[in-house]
């Protein structure tokens, strides 16, 4: 399991000429470690003297973020494996029979079906990723100010995931047929991508002027 694979493990499979893991995990990945960071900056903000400073509202945003962004991290974790796991089923479709018509027609429905579950995890993926930013924003407004700049790491690798998760939906789109729900991924995806990016600005504009 990829979870359970040490960094340097991950990094060679990673390298080597097996097709996955591939971009799809690597996106993933890179929201786990944007909640990751996340819940460093509320961790490490938990019960030091600004927090004490704040009043419950405040305390409890922080303390409810915390949680959120424990058990995204988790998500995005279980969607490397998810990732790596439905590309494989894929590649098999693409292997099975097709000398007779029964075996082409069962072998195009096998396709089309593990396309479309091949889209929905990076799908899923950048419009989980992409609320995250909530919680990143809240970490760059009341965050330990000397763990401030992992909040803009944070949203860094954030968008990093969401564009990254959104090229792996459209490389499946193209073996889509043109259609209402083929243009409605795609308008959400373009969306996703736009309106992270301003998210990310924002927050990073906020750990800038922070940081001096």
């Amino acid at each position: 399991m990829l979870s359970t694979m040490n960094l340097r493990d991950f990094t060679n499979d990673l390298a080597s000429n097996s097709p996955a893991p591939g971009g799809g995990s690597v996106a993933a990945l890179s929201a786990a470690l944007a909640s990751s960071l996340t819940s460093m900056v509320f961790n490490l903000t938990i019960g030091k003297k600004v927090y004490n400073n704040y009043d419950e509202e405040i305390k409890t945003k922080i303390k409810e973020n915390l949680e959120c962004v424990t058990k995204l991290k988790d998500d995005f974790i279980a969607s490397m494996e998810e990732d790596a796991k439905v590309f494989m089923e894929l590649m098999s479709a693409f292997k099975l029979p097709k000398e007779t018509e029964e075996e082409k027609a069962f072998r195009k429905k096998e396709i089309d079906k593990a396309y479309k579950v091949a889209l929905d995890v990076p799908y899923s993926l950048a419009k989980s990723s992409f609320g995250l930013y909530d919680s990143i924003l809240v970490a760059a407004n009341y965050g330990n100010i000397n763990a401030i700049s992992d909040a803009g790491v944070a949203a860094l690798m954030l968008q990093s995931a969401i564009e990254s998760a959104v090229l792996n939906v459209n490389i499946n789109l193209s073996s889509m047929e043109d259609g209402e729900e083929k243009e409605k991924i795609r308008i959400c995806c373009r969306e996703l991508v736009e309106e992270g990016r301003v998210k990310r600005d924002k927050i990073l504009d906020i750990t800038n002027s922070k940081i001096g």
